[in-house]
Formats: C-alpha cells, sequence, structure tokens
C-alpha cells in the first residue's frame, strides 16, 4: 500500500501563530467582554429596565456620543487638512508639526484634562478671551465636546497621511490637461481616493472619544444630567459598589458602539465596492 504523504501548508507555522492570536485575543478581549453579559444577566429585566430608563444614564449618553461625533467630524475636516498639508506642502518646522500631532497620544489624559482646564478657565489663555463673548468651556458640557475633539486629531492625520503619500500627483494633473478644474479634480479624483482612509481615521476617533475619561473628568463639572459622560457615570457606580449595574451600562456602551462601528466599517466596504466596480 502506497504511503500516504502528509500534505504541507502553504503558510508555515499557520496553526502555532493562529492559536497563539486566537489564545491573545480570547485572554484580553472576548472573556473581559463576556463578563460585562454574564454580570448583567444577575440582575432582573425590571432592574436593567429602571437602569436603561434613568434619565442621567439617557442624558450622558446623548453627551457621550454626540460629543463623541462632533468631535470626529471636526478631526475629520481639519484632520484633513493638516495631513494635507504636512504632505503636500513642506515647509521649515514641517517635522516639528508632524511630531506636535501625536502629543495627544503621548501624553497621560489627565494631563491633558489639566492643560485644557489651564487654557479655558476664565483665566487661561484662551478663557479670558471666550467668556467676555459670553462662550464658557471649563466645567461645562462644551468642554466635553473640546476635549473629545483634541484627543481625536492624531488618527484621522495618521489615518491619511499613508494614502496621500500613495496618491500619485499624476493623477490630478492628467484630470487637470483634461479641462477638469482645481475643484473638480479635488472632488471628483482626490476625495474618491482619500475617502476610504478619511473613514477609517474617523471611526478610530469616535471610538476613542466614545471611551475617554481621564481629560473629560478635568474640564466638565460632571454634574448629572448636565456634563456627566457615561464613564464617569459608570466610575460612580462601581465607587457606590453598584458592580451589576456598571456592567449594565458598560454593556449598553458596548453594544451601540458595535453597531455605529458596524455601520461604518459597512459603509467603507461598500465604498470599496464602488471603486473596484
Amino acid at each position: 500500500m502506497a504511503k500516504r504523504v502528509k500534505q504541507r501548508n502553504i503558510l508555515p507555522g499557520f496553526g502555532l501563530t493562529m492559536g497563539y492570536t486566537t489564545l491573545y485575543v480570547s485572554l484580553l478581549v472576548v472573556i473581559p467582554l463576556a463578563g460585562l453579559f454574564f454580570k448583567s444577566a444577575t440582575l432582573s429585566w425590571g432592574q436593567i429596565r429602571e437602569i436603561l430608563t434613568d434619565s442621567n444614564l439617557i442624558a450622558s449618553l446623548k453627551l457621550t456620543f454626540g460629543a463623541a461625533l462632533v468631535g470626529a467630524l471636526i478631526n475629520a475636516v481639519f484632520g484633513f487638512i493638516v495631513a494635507w498639508t504636512l504632505i503636500r506642502y513642506p515647509f521649515p518646522g514641517s517635522r516639528i508639526v508632524d511630531g506636535l500631532v501625536d502629543l495627544p497620544f503621548a501624553l497621560p489624559t489627565a494631563v491633558s484634562g489639566i492643560t485644557l482646564v489651564t487654557l479655558f478657565s476664565s483665566t487661561g489663555w484662551y478663557g479670558r478671551l471666550l467668556e467676555p463673548l459670553g462662550i464658557h468651556v471649563a466645567y461645562t458640557a462644551l468642554g466635553v465636546y473640546v476635549a473629545l475633539t483634541f484627543i481625536g486629531l492624531p488618527f484621522v492625520v495618521r489615518s491619511l497621511q499613508p494614502a496621500l503619500e500613495d496618491l500619485d500627483p499624476e493623477v490630478e494633473e492628467a484630470a487637470s490637461s483634461l479641462g477638469a478644474s482645481r475643484v473638480q479634480t479635488f472632488f471628483k479624483v482626490v476625495v474618491p481616493s482619500l475617502l476610504p482612509a478619511l473613514l477609517t481615521g474617523f471611526s478610530l476617533a469616535f471610538a476613542r472619544a466614545i471611551g475617554e475619561y481621564g481629560s473629560v473628568i478635568f474640564i466638565s463639572s460632571n454634574i448629572p444630567g448636565e456634563s456627566q459622560i457615561t464613564a464617569h457615570l459608570i466610575m460612580k457606580k462601581l465607587e457606590d459598589t453598584k458592580y451589576a449595574e456598571a456592567t449594565a451600562i458598560g454593556l449598553v456602551m458596548l453594544l451601540v458602539s458595535f453597531a455605529m462601528l458596524a455601520v461604518i466599517n459597512g459603509l467603507q466596504w461598500w465604498m470599496s465596492r464602488r471603486r473596484l466596480a
């Protein structure tokens, strides 16, 4: 009988690396997230309904997701401009500016919050100019929007820079030679090519803003129903040893975040299919 020859895998070490990947992701992501479901399951349906209909929770969710969305949209616009300037228009000191973009990454979130309070308080550099105009940032809900915009900028810039570097200027020149104006070239050639990277940066900035805590608690007054984010509400529940309620609120944030990111990723997939078609 002919001896069977064991077929070798084209990818050497695939089984071992796949096993390590599954174990690592399970330990760091799957099991902790499953803990939210199991801990929340200790609550009755009546308790869950009471938690989810709490006015403070609803207000905090509106502020958290609203501020995260607004911050990500602002960064999508101005992050695009920053990335475009850094890649397309080299200037003296551009490396310094490029390094400054990463400051929100490098700074501890508490330091970011203290810095923002220093700038936007009534005696700060920005606050003393804004408050005579009736604009109060520090210790208000507006401070939450500022903090979530601040921490999201690097995600958009760093997502767009490689795409801008790969965008061949000859494509724009070809469009111009065919009679397209600069505005038409930008919206018909440049934007469609960069939109997947822009959506990636937007979704990363949005997801990062949803989970932000350190910088927000310093610049916001954290008043329930007014300027309290959901992360701070969860922390208050934990301090009161209401662990099941805290995990239930965390589960709500997880499901809403997952749904919104799924929509964004679906939009990215649809746009990539349109480009290939």
